[in-house]
């Protein structure tokens, strides 16, 4: 019986587990941090050995295969020993991806992942299709493929995923843009994380399709390295050569497999990134030929993402926007871009490599104040101090919402858009928005 060791208990560790243990395998899950009672009880209801708050090293290094999960980086102690006695170490998706021949349609890029994954699995549950959600969001894939197997998966990708897949195919794959992001975990090297994002188009065949953002510098210049057999897809904001989806005269148009054009003036998701993300998303409805007007009637109707550009409450005529999925500068310019009134906005975090430059003009065009909120605000104030915008400094998401509720006038926006990671003073994206709405709401 081959012995497969799971690190890593959260969502994917623990489904992962379940998969593996149903296929026979000799099943062991370790997690250095405390497991939630869920997935506590979920392991004891298959009869899967765990622990945590430790690796034993024994147990651990006489898998024939380690699942790794997404969050644990390749330099881990634990991780690094396997790798030196030669133990393959595979993703969630790729081991998943072994015990299925479901359709596949996966979603990478830097940002709007979230967006046009949740969009895409709105568009197949409107038409009806048998279809789950998996990934960066929704269940476990191997925990549904073990136990609530679906026709097709719609599947989010980070790079930490893409990573460690081999032999995983993307029936659909969709590669929205390529900014830095992550670059703590990829030596700071921006070419190592191209790799891993150019890895969504890895094994498919000329039966498959490539969506792609034809206008995304980095992007271009990959694809002139890759012998890409799947048909090609290609979007941009506007017309121009070799793509099939954009905008024209206020017209959302795909030209091809099936021609479709709605007002865009009717896409539920406002601002320049949400085109490409409506773009993306209404392509693969066409290409798996969904009716246009199951296509139209998703695009119009879609209620958009949790802490992405979500409207909180208007307080003493004061606009509070929580952007808390802004976890790099890229996505940040992306939200002031489309602010139209004086924004107050709130960044700051657990740093990446960021650089700043980036959003320093809009900072300059859009901004009357920004408000750090960090466990460390030095880089920021070094960056930011003498660029003529008031600047307050906060270290809790209390202090952060009255500063901004101090300096905020009627008719301006609060936005938090951080540009960075969470984990220096919130849990989680998720917990950072969630103090943030609460705080808000009890102005």
């Amino acid at each position: 019986m081959k012995r497969i060791v799971i690190l890593g208990a959260g969502e994917s560790g623990a489904g992962a587990a379940v998969l593996a243990k149903k296929e026979g395998f000799d099943v062991f899950v370790s997690d250095m941090s405390a497991i939630k009672d869920k997935y506590k009880k979920l392991l004891d209801d298959h009869a899967i050995e765990w622990e945590e708050r430790q690796h034993t090293e024994e147990k651990i290094l006489s898998a024939d295969e380690i699942i790794k999960s997404p969050g644990i980086p390749k330099e881990a102690p634990m991780v690094k020993a396997a790798m030196e006695k030669g133990i393959h170490i595979i993703s969630e998706i790729e081991f998943a991806g072994r015990y299925t021949h479901s359709k596949m349609i996966c979603i990478t890029g830097s940002n709007g992942k979230t967006t046009t994954t949740s969009l895409i699995y709105h568009i197949f549950k409107t038409a009806g299709y048998d279809v789950g959600l998996a990934g960066n969001i929704g269940r476990s894939l191997a925990l549904q493929v073990a136990e609530d197997p679906h026709e097709y998966y719609i599947i989010e990708l980070s790079s930490f995923q893409l990573d460690n897949m081999y032999d995983f195919h993307a029936n659909i794959a969709i590669l929205l843009n390529i900014t830095p992001d992550h670059l703590d975990r990829y030596d700071y090297c921006m070419q190592n994380y191209v790799d891993a994002k150019m890895r969504i188009i890895q094994n498919q065949t000329d039966k498959d399709s490539f969506i792609y953002w034809n206008d995304d510098p980095v992007i271009k210049r990959e694809l002139e390295k890759y012998d890409i057999k799947a048909i090609q897809y290609p979007f941009s904001e506007l017309k121009e050569k070799g793509s099939i989806g954009y905008m024209e005269d206020g017209e959302y148009t795909i030209e091809r497999p099936t021609p479709f054009n709605m007002e865009q003036e009717e896409l539920s998701l406002t601002g320049k990134h949400n085109i490409y993300n409506s773009l993306a998303a209404g392509i693969a409805g066409n290409i798996t030929g969904i009716k246009k007007d199951v296509i139209r009637q998703s695009l119009s109707d879609f209620p958009g993402v949790e802490h992405r550009l979500e409207k909180v409450c208007k307080v003493g005529g004061v606009q509070y926007v929580n952007d808390s999925k802004a976890t790099n500068v890229d996505a940040c310019w992306y939200a002031l871009e489309s602010m139209k009134t004086p924004t107050i906005l709130i960044i700051g975090g657990k740093d990446k490599g960021n650089d700043y430059n980036e959003i320093l003009d809009l900072v300059k065009q859009k901004c009357k104040a920004l408000v750090f909120l960090g466990a460390d605000n030095t880089k920021l104030h070094n960056f930011f101090d003498n660029q003529g915008v008031e600047i307050r400094d906060t270290h809790s998401m209390k202090d952060c919402v009255a500063a901004c509720y101090e300096l905020a006038e009627p008719g301006d926006t609060v936005l938090l858009s951080p540009c960075c990671a969470s984990f220096d003073l919130f849990k989680n994206m998720e917990d950072r928005g969630e103090q943030f709405k609460t705080l808000v709401r009890g102005l």
